[in-house]
């Protein structure tokens, strides 16, 4: 059944499936034409890169490797700056690092970033004040302000997307190619907020035991730099504007199958994973690596036969499955989808974003995420794995390199009240840099808790 259906499939078979959490445009013949102008862009991505990504999930998978994904709830057109960008992927610089040091091993580095510009929403429109209007649907499809004009779907916003995610991966390749990239570069190790977090001891021992290493490695290497000044980022973001990926889904010259080369991992979301969707269907096809997004609603029967379909020969590396259950869920929902997955004998790299089932709102109606709530779910998607014999095999964070006040807690102990000194997200909270590198702290902690 899998065989002859991936037969049938094409970049556009989608649309001939039920298609979920799209916008409508006022024009679709200028849709049109905008996504006929993309196919003749260059591609953000290269075949070479998506596999090479491929392979290293597949390591993964195998426990030899360790994923980190991270970045912004939902990218915005403005924030496509350097200062922006270079925080963001200091800060994923220093999580892995962390990671590589404290798990003994290899971090797989994807950033939610270069093209993150779509959201799904739980609904179409919004009302304010008697007023219904389009839900804001990310920068790519249309604006914040709640304007008929700002919030109309506008085509000429997938041109922009590309733009921005063209730039942003330009220097996110300048900065992990280039100097920036270097271990021995003292800006790397600012510690200054750590002097208020309890961890500020751990810290600064794991800092004097990676540059003693560095020194060491400079002496035996006779101060070649080897890999130590470079390393490899990939992008993802989630395959929700169908046109605008179908617009970078194309044949590559001596390669066989068809790739999404608007980025290197796309991902479907817990609103799209239906089994007779246009996401499904169109996802299918492609020789990328992709990812599945787990909720509570998910059930066995359904994630086998989503497996099935996206992932007929069990490659290596094709399948990340990011679970997202909440804090209070994740010891009743995880350990049934495991163990089916499990009896399959199927390969599939599991992956834990203990972000998106801890959402909730404060009395003033803001959007944030308790980090006690967010770790208690990272530890127990650990424990889970373990009893299961089973390997977690990466991590999923919506954080920034800036100083936000989004989410509540961590080691500064950021109350309800503190939200208000600096919250910017326009759809859901995310850690700052102080509790995003906390969070590594914690995921090595269990980990060497649970391999001692």
């Amino acid at each position: 059944m899998a065989h002859s259906s991936v037969a049938a499939w094409a970049p556009d078979s989608w649309t001939s499936k039920t298609i979920r959490q799209q916008p409508t445009y006022p024009n679709p013949a200028a849709l049109d034409d905008v996504v006929d102008h993309l196919t003749t862009l260059p591609p953000l991505v290269t075949s070479w890169e998506v596999d090479a990504l491929r392979e290293e999930l597949a390591a993964a998978a195998r426990g030899e490797r360790f994923l980190l994904q991270g970045g912004e709830c939902a990218e915005s057109f403005q924030d496509c700056t350097a200062d922006i960008i270079t925080s963001r992927l200091k800060i994923l610089l220093q999580m892995s690092l962390v990671l590589t040091y404290g798990l003994n091993t290899k971090v797989v580095r994807v950033g939610r970033f270069a093209g993150q510009y779509a959201k799904p929403r739980s609904s179409p429109t919004e009302t304010r004040d008697g007023i219904t209007l389009p839900s804001y649907r990310g920068d790519i499809i249309n604006s914040p302000a709640f304007t008929e004009e700002a919030r109309t779907p506008d085509p000429q916003r997938l041109k922009r997307a590309y733009t921005k995610s063209g730039l942003t991966l330009n220097l996110v390749r300048a900065l992990s190619e280039g100097g920036f990239a270097d271990l021995r570069h003292p800006e790397y190790w600012n510690v200054d907020f750590m002097q208020h977090s309890p961890l500020a001891d751990e810290y600064h021992a794991l800092v004097q035991a990676i540059e003693d290493s560095l020194r060491f490695m400079d002496v035996v290497a006779d101060g070649t730099p080897g890999s130590l000044d470079r390393v490899q980022f990939y992008t993802s973001h989630e395959a929700l504007l169908l046109p605008y990926e179908t617009a970078f889904t194309r044949h590559v010259p001596h390669q066989n199958g068809v790739y999404n080369l608007g980025t290197h991992l796309p991902w479907i979301g817990k609103r799209t994973n239906h089994l007779d969707g246009a996401h499904v269907e169109y996802m299918r096809g492609l020789r990328n690596p992709i990812g599945l997004k787990v909720g509570p609603s998910m059930t066995r029967t359904k994630l086998l036969d989503l497996i099935e379909v996206l992932d007929p020969d069990d490659t290596p590396g094709r399948l990340t499955l990011i679970t997202r259950f909440g804090a209070d869920a994740v010891g009743t929902k995880l350990p049934p989808l495991l163990k089916a997955v499990q009896a399959t004998g199927r390969t599939v790299l599991w992956c834990c974003d203990p972000m998106h089932g801890n959402t909730e709102r404060t009395e003033g109606g803001l959007k944030t995420r308790r980090f006690s709530n967010i770790s208690a779910e990272l530890e127990q998607t650990f424990d889970i794995h373990a009893a299961e014999g089973s390997h977690l095999g990466g991590v999923h964070f919506e954080l920034t390199g800036e100083d936000v006040t989004e989410c509540i807690g961590g080691a500064r102990g950021l109350t309800e009240h503190d939200l208000e000194r600096a919250y910017h997200s326009r759809v859901d909270p995310r850690l700052n840099y102080e509790q995003a590198l906390e969070m590594a702290f914690s995921v090595v902690r269990k980990y060497r808790q649970l391999h001692q």
